[in-house]
């Protein structure tokens, strides 16, 4: 079932790119390039053509990457590397080519289960935006920024509605970044505490919007300890969050290899925060931040919580994350006393908003963004004819799983 992935993508005298449709249902309306951005590559390198599928629910026009000369047509047969963003439905995928889209299958997500099988059967080779890494071990391209944005405008906009002092436009209902900032313009905030977790991507894009509107940030310690008269934010790494019994100091290496034996010291926070942003990366095997008991505490404080990592109950962080809600229905609300949805806003809900795909709210920014990772990062590498940035994030090719992605064997069969 394995093969190593030594190819030559650039073997092409020309290079000719596809961008696919997107037809997962919802579909997402995000582009791995803007029109601009294929100009730009065509123009700068001769040997790199590119065409489009028409999609009616692109950010992007048809006719907007018309007039920047791209190519736009149903059929992308003669493609040699088409670019999407979510996963494919396996029944949409051509034989032989080489795609590049996030697939969710690394995890063994059992619903993306017959897309690896139908690129192995159909002699796909399929490389990963997750997995394009650089040589430390850093993500190159991902959209992580945005989905933290528009999480923590979704923190500020239920303050409005949990408080009732302001009401703010839906990021989706803005044409772009800009416009939601004129939004923020208007509003004047209570003085609150807000807690983020997490220091990638996603709480980076989170802190870039609370420190936009000028909240200012505090230590851990202080947020704990000391009042303020007006609205503050903490953000805690690791160490904040996390201690292993009998060890003296926090090992960050450590708890990245063995998560499973720490504990959560987050309680305290849960007594004095009113918000709480989530953006931290989880897995099963990481303490949960508090408990469905916990959360039944009287002096329980927290009301608000964009969970932006999303992870569902019961394997998820936040154990008030039932369901995933949607761009058009973002918010619901949460019994701490019942362990259910319930009314949002009211009296004894605890409001949560975990939408799973956060950056489709601002697409063409969330696009730009992704597309300028593309043609600076990934790109060149393609062009290369060997590239280990390349190789380690493929994960078939030839019909067979390549040498890293052994572990699916198992998950394939």
């Amino acid at each position: 079932m394995l093969c190593k992935a030594a190819f030559h993508i650039c073997s092409f005298t020309i290079m000719k790119i596809g961008i696919i449709r997107e037809e997962k249902i919802p579909h997402d309306n995000r582009v791995p390039l803007t029109p601009s951005q294929c100009r730009t590559l065509m123009e700068e390198h001769s040997n790199i053509w590119i065409a489009i599928q028409p999609s009616e629910h692109r950010c992007f026009t048809n006719e907007e990457y018309r007039y920047q000369g791209v190519a736009v047509r149903e059929d992308l047969n003669d493609c040699d590397i088409l670019l999407g963003v979510k996963e494919v439905p396996p029944h949409f995928l051509l034989d032989s080519k080489t795609y590049l889209f996030f697939s969710h299958t690394i995890k063994k997500q059992p619903h993306n289960k017959k897309l690896l099988q139908t690129v192995l059967s159909k002699n796909i080779r399929l490389i990963d935006y997750e997995c394009l890494k650089d040589e430390n071990g850093n993500r190159l391209i991902a959209f992580g920024k945005w989905a933290g944005i528009v999480g923590a405008y979704h923190a500020i906009k239920m303050i409005g509605h949990r408080t009732g002092k302001f009401e703010i436009k839906q990021m989706s209902e803005c044409l772009n970044f800009a416009k939601a900032l004129k939004e923020l313009e208007k509003i004047k905030l209570p003085n609150l505490k807000i807690v983020l977790t997490g220091t990638g991507r996603v709480a980076y894009g989170c802190s870039f919007l609370l420190d936009t509107l000028g909240i200012k940030k505090v230590s851990a310690h202080d947020f704990c300890y000391k009042e303020f008269d007006e609205i503050v934010y903490t953000q805690l790494e690791s160490k904040d969050m996390y201690y292993k019994a009998g060890a003296e100091e926090f090992d960050k290496n450590d708890f990245h290899s063995h998560p499973q034996e720490y504990q959560s010291c987050f309680y305290p926070f849960t007594k004095v925060a009113d918000v709480f942003i989530n953006g931290v990366y989880w897995d099963k095997r990481i303490p949960v931040f508090f408990s469905k008991e916990e959360m039944k505490e009287k002096d329980f404080r927290i009301q608000i919580i964009a969970d932006v990592t999303c992870d569902i109950a019961p394997s998820s962080s936040v154990p008030s994350t039932l369901i995933a809600s949607s761009i058009a229905d973002p918010y619901y609300g949460y019994s701490a006393t019942n362990e259910k949805i319930c009314e949002t806003f009211s009296s004894n809900s605890i409001d949560v908003m975990a939408i799973d795909n956060l950056p489709n709210e601002l697409p063409r920014d969330a696009s730009e963004d992704f597309g300028n990772m593309l043609v600076s990062k990934i790109i060149p590498r393609l062009l290369k004819k060997k590239s280990n940035t390349i190789e380690n994030a493929t994960i078939a090719a030839n019909g067979k799983l390549t040498e890293g992605f052994d572990y699916l064997t198992d998950y394939v069969n």
